[in-house]
């Protein structure tokens, strides 16, 4: 075959440093928006974003020309100095080290887009640490409690 194609979607979430509410109300649709370019930048594409003022839930198609790790590391570090400069508020800002990356099959896309973009109403019931765990045995991943939060 001389052509090569993937459809490899990806639900990527993480948080702040320590769960701090750090992101403002203000400042989330340009945080998108520059996340968006970051992953356009990496040949991969933005599906949905959404965040709380602790944690963000990106979807997107991930390219096959790029690492899954190093396209993480791009959005992690590019978007946290784009924050700092901002405003005075991020000077400490920093995401937390890890971070879980999940992948969707195309049959269930539609649904993650709708969780995604209801962040704010699900996060009136539970916090980031329930629905990170709630993530990873879903997704038969198990998660160490002693190395998921910093």
């Amino acid at each position: 075959m001389s052509q090569s194609l993937a459809n490899i979607l990806v639900h990527l979430v993480f948080s702040t440093k320590g769960r701090r509410p750090f992101l403002r109300d203000e400042d989330r649709p340009q945080l998108h928006a520059y996340i968006g370019g970051i992953l356009a930048n990496q040949d991969s594409c933005l599906i949905e974003i959404n965040s709380v003022s602790d944690h963000i839930h990106i979807l997107f198609a991930q390219s096959k020309n790029h690492a899954p790790a190093k396209v993480v590391e791009q959005i992690k570090s590019s978007s946290s100095r784009w924050l700092k400069d901002q405003h005075n508020s991020y000077s400490d800002f920093a995401w937390q080290a890890g971070y879980g990356e999940f992948s969707v099959s195309a049959t269930h896309g539609e649904t993650v887009r709708q969780y995604i973009r209801n962040q704010a109403e699900h996060h009136r019931k539970d916090d980031f640490q329930t629905e990170y765990r709630r993530f990873c045995e879903k997704n038969c991943k198990p998660l160490d409690e002693r190395y998921a939060w910093d």
